[in-house]
């Protein structure tokens, strides 16, 4: 459909026949009708009268259309398609108008529905034109018609493409239809796209997810929508991937791997604060043990304890989790469902922080063999752990990340300042007592001015800005690493990826099985640098391995440990 907004120039039509005669009057009209019909043009207003009120046996025959000019069905309708930029297909400038279109006054013909003028049908309408009830995801809306209609806040329009079009679909600037409802304040369209499970987590070009915007915008209730609805979709997918993990896990031999963890910063005060860790992993059939020492890691705090974390692959998917504190003898399980306390919790920290987004970028990454040796250079080959591993350098990693802070008064900027500093030096955020403050939400951005035009049409990677005022800080750091490479290594690194999937609430884990997901050179990565945190990068070293078996008791809850569903709050 041509967009109601850009009207078609009017057509030209042949010089007119003699106006003695009424056949050549009534083609004449004819031809306006079918014309406007076949190009979605608006030709000559058509003055009721006595030629449109004919009866049926005068009005002229449909091959009025077939009457048309060369001129007029060749050169001009390829002229109109130029300046329109419809879809490939011819059917686009026939598409029959939507509902909200009307006949313009005085009985002109319009893009509207029926094409009508003077509510009279012309000749040959049913022949020529298509059906009034057009595919709800035609072409005529261009490539991005649910964009569009999110973008206009055409609920109406977008409730009926929702039911046949794609809502993950990317447009030109990386943004999701849910992206542009959040940027832009249209809650109806973004509760719409939600109740019909578009995607949360997915990142736009410049890296930021349909969350990160709502914060910006700072609509209390749109940014707990979006949270409650990414909760859900994390667990959908870790039950979606259930059968396939357990049916790997299964199929692996039953193991004990030790693994240490050394994380290093390039901002002094941090540097010597940061924890290490060594990681004890039992696993046997279905079911995984960890111990470690290291619960909970992020830039602003870590946990520490002797902890067991214990995956059980044969429980109920709300009892599978259980982690234990063998300090003081009790344990959580790792529960699904938060309350809504939690929730909102959560939703005050999020409005009060700094929004991250760091992107570790490997679209120029190469792998070059490490020298060794003074005079005589030869490639560098040691034994790390059990196992002879060859080491390469990690050339062209480069750590984007971005923080925003539009969201954030002066006080909120101050406040994060002092939390910052406490934890440099060693402090506790329990011990500091940096309790959220209840957030109520921002007053919302002015209106924006921009057309759906102006947007769609903005060359790639320069998008015009949507929301709130930017206020954005960008870094970029090239990122020096080393990895060693066994081929000794009894494990393959798809194997490992299943084992780390199970493990992924640990945050610093989950960082290690995004890195080995990358094309490494040939073998196992026995050791190697990542980058955790903008900040922050561990060196992983994979110390032993060995097949065996454990006595399943390992794998279970001591009788003597009591239940406490508070004791690891950001689980």
């Amino acid at each position: 459909m041509i967009d109601d907004q850009s009207p078609l120039p009017p057509l030209r039509f042949p010089p007119r026949p003699s106006r003695g005669s009424s056949r050549a009057v009534s083609a004449r009209r004819s031809l306006a009708r079918a014309a406007a019909e076949d190009g979605g043009a608006e030709p000559r207003p058509v003055r009721r009268g006595r030629s449109c009120g004919r009866s049926g046996r005068d009005r002229p025959r449909p091959r009025g259309l077939r009457a048309l000019p060369p001129a007029m069905t060749g050169e001009k309708l390829r002229s109109l398609r130029r300046d329109h930029k419809p879809s490939k297909e011819d059917g686009d400038l026939l598409a029959a108008g939507e509902d909200e279109a009307a006949a313009a006054p005085g009985g002109a013909f319009t893009g509207g529905k029926g094409g009508r003028a003077g509510g009279h049908r012309g000749p040959g309408a049913h022949r020529h034109r298509p059906p009034a009830r057009a595919a709800p995801a035609g072409p005529e809306r261009g490539p991005f018609p649910v964009h569009e209609c999110v973008f206009k806040g055409d609920v109406r329009r977008l409730s009926a493409l929702i039911r046949t079009q794609g809502i993950a679909q990317k447009d030109s600037h990386g943004n999701t239809p849910l992206h542009l409802a959040v940027m832009l304040g249209h809650k109806e369209c973004a509760h719409l796209l939600l109740a019909h499970n578009a995607p949360v987590k997915v990142k736009n070009a410049q890296g930021w997810s349909p969350l990160a915007e709502a914060i910006s915008y700072g609509d209390r209730q749109m940014i707990s929508a979006l949270l409650r609805k990414l909760k859900q979709q994390s667990r959908e997918s870790v039950e979606e991937k259930r059968p396939r993990l357990l049916k790997a896990l299964k199929e692996l031999g039953d193991f004990y791997l030790e693994l240490h963890w050394d994380f290093q910063s390039w901002v002094p005060l941090l540097s010597r604060i940061l924890p290490s860790d060594a990681c004890k992993i039992h696993k046997q059939g279905i079911n995984i043990r960890l111990d470690t020492t290291l619960i909970d890691f992020t830039d602003m705090k870590c946990q520490r304890g002797d902890l067991s974390f214990i995956f059980n692959g044969d429980a109920a998917p709300s009892e599978s989790f259980v982690v234990l504190d063998n300090e003081q003898k009790v344990y959580q399980r790792i529960h699904h469902e938060e309350s809504e306390m939690e929730t909102e919790e959560e939703v005050d920290i999020l409005m009060s922080s700094d929004i991250y987004s760091a992107t570790l970028s490997t679209k120029s990454i190469t792998f070059t063999r490490a020298q060794t040796g003074w005079l005589f250079r030869e490639d560098k080959t040691e034994r790390v752990g059990n196992f002879l591993a060859d080491f390469y350098l990690v050339n062209g990693l480069v750590l984007e990340s971005r923080k925003r802070r539009e969201h954030l008064s002066e006080e909120d900027i101050l406040r994060n300042k002092a939390i910052m500093e406490s934890l440099s030096k060693g402090g506790n955020l329990m011990e500091q007592n940096f309790e959220p403050v209840r957030r109520q939400s921002l007053t919302p951005p002015s209106p924006n001015t921009i057309s759906w035009e102006e947007y769609i049409s903005a060359e790639s990677g320069k998008a015009p800005h949507l929301g709130r005022e930017l206020v954005c800080k960008e870094s970029k750091k090239t990122f020096k690493a080393t990895i060693a490479m066994s081929q000794e290594f009894p494990l393959g690194i798809e194997s490992l990826l299943n084992v780390l999937e199970v493990i992924a609430p640990f945050k610093h884990f989950n960082k290690l099985r995004e890195f080995v997901q990358m094309k490494l050179p040939p073998g196992f990565p026995v050791k190697l640098d990542i980058p955790v945190f903008p900040t922050i990068t561990a060196t992983v070293t994979f110390q032993e391995f060995r097949y065996d078996e454990f006595h399943d008791s390992i794998f279970t809850i001591p009788d003597d440990y009591k239940e406490d569903p508070s004791r690891f709050p950001d689980l």
